[in-house]
């Protein structure tokens, strides 16, 4: 008899037997990243894609289960299907100026966040219709058409008229309301990172924006400076310019990641709290993966969401394991 999961709104602490069963048992990781480390490790296991390796601090090599092998990454394993492979080939040949996409990671690394942009939104760029009707039912007070999806993408690296840095959305989706105003959805894809990336520190455009931009209750609130929400700030200003220059008359900055993601939740969370109200104000809006993939199957592509679900959503197996 297969028993009930007991708790279905949260993941287990996965034993490090098992972890090290699987060749994933990394102590620093977060409760999140550990149960989708495993999971991506299975979901390789079941397709029979051969393991990777990393290099680690003495030099040595060390089997991950969430790496792809030499061989699989060069044959595109870590992308649903060979038309995601070939537009994220070409998405990255053609990357903007100054664009940081690590190939590397890409290619082999089934946790990284990137790979998992070009599986959702690449296969929407792809699917034209799909795309329109998911967006529409998303922000249908600013989608009506969509006529341009990018990736890794910013109005002006280094530019003192936005962040004057290096900040880009994963996605980027300029569009047409129902009126033929110009609107943009900006994504920022979150995985199984923990909102712990390097802070950007001492940069005075980044004060100047904060302070003008009408975004914050208190816009000299270290919070904002710092982890968690240190990346959000910065990219809903970035966001925020775009209005401001008038290169686009409304628009919202989306972070998406998966629901039993805690610490992103969490980081959320915690900076909507820091946001004010009034008008011209690009908005913020909170979406989890599990939510964008009920609209892709609502729309009529099941099979489409069933595989992105089974990759990185369906934590069922870990849970069979427990």
């Amino acid at each position: 008899m297969q028993l009930e999961i007991a708790y279905p709104d949260r993941l287990p602490l996965v034993p490090e037997a098992i972890l090290r069963q699987h060749k994933v048992h990394e102590p620093f990781d977060t409760r999140f990243r550990s149960a989708a480390r495993l999971l991506q490790s299975l979901w390789r296991e079941r397709q029979g894609i051969p393991m990777g390796f990393y290099v680690n601090g003495k030099g040595r090599k060390k089997p991950l289960g969430s790496r792809l092998s030499a061989l699989a990454s060069a044959g595109g394993a870590n992308f649903l299907s060979t038309d995601i492979r070939r537009l994220a080939r070409r998405e990255m040949a053609y990357r903007e100026p100054g664009a940081m996409i690590d190939e590397h990671r890409v290619w082999s690394n089934m946790l990284s966040s990137m790979p998992l942009t070009f599986n959702l939104i690449g296969g929407l760029k792809l699917n034209p219709d799909l795309a329109h009707q998911v967006a529409r039912t998303l922000w249908p007070e600013l989608v009506d058409e969509i006529c341009h999806i990018q990736f890794e993408h910013s109005p002006g690296r280094g530019d003192l008229a936005f962040t004057a840095d290096g900040t880009a959305f994963d996605a980027f989706l300029s569009c047409r309301d129902a009126d033929g105003a110009k609107t943009f959805v900006a994504i920022e894809v979150k995985y199984s990172e923990a909102m712990v990336e390097p802070e950007a520190k001492g940069r005075p455009r980044y004060e100047e924006l904060s302070a003008s931009c009408g975004l914050y209750r208190d816009p000299n609130d270290p919070k904002l400076r710092g982890n968690p929400v240190q990346q959000l700030w910065r990219e809903h200003m970035l966001a925020q310019c775009l209005i401001s220059n008038r290169m686009y008359d409304r628009g919202v900055f989306v972070c998406l990641a998966p629901k039993l993601n805690e610490p992103v939740q969490r980081a959320c969370a915690q900076y909507n709290g820091h946001l004010a109200a009034g008008d011209n104000l690009c908005a913020f809006d909170t979406l989890t993966l599990e939510e964008m993939l009920g609209q892709i199957r609502a729309a009529g592509a099941a099979e489409f969401a069933d595989a992105l679900h089974e990759r990185y959503c369906d934590f069922g197996p870990v849970h069979e394991l427990i």
